[in-house]
């Protein structure tokens, strides 16, 4: 079982993360429908996170902090996102 600390450092670390991206591709573009669905992927997995966090279920929130911060990190490293540079919340691709 994953600790409550552990727990909330992940969670502190993703909700932080959601606060800093911007989606960069053109509203124009083919990309921008991708990158609003990368960012609700996110903000949704997070969401449950919380949800399973209140509800006593530290793993599944754990499991589901992570795939929040994977679609960031993707949408990161796909330039969908402006992270300002931010290699410690995010894995950029450089």
């Amino acid at each position: 079982m994953v600790s409550h600390e552990r727990l909330r450092d992940y969670l502190d670390r993703t909700k932080k993360a959601l606060e800093k991206v911007v989606i960069v591709a053109p509203e124009q573009s083919h990309l921008y429908p991708v990158a609003q669905d990368f960012l609700k992927m996110a903000v949704s997995y997070y969401s449950d996170a919380e949800h399973f966090c209140k509800e006593g279920q530290p793993d599944d929130a754990f499991a589901c902090v992570n795939y929040a911060h994977g679609w960031l990190d993707a949408g990161a490293r796909l330039g969908l996102f402006e992270t300002g540079g931010d290699d410690t919340l995010f894995t950029l691709a450089r």
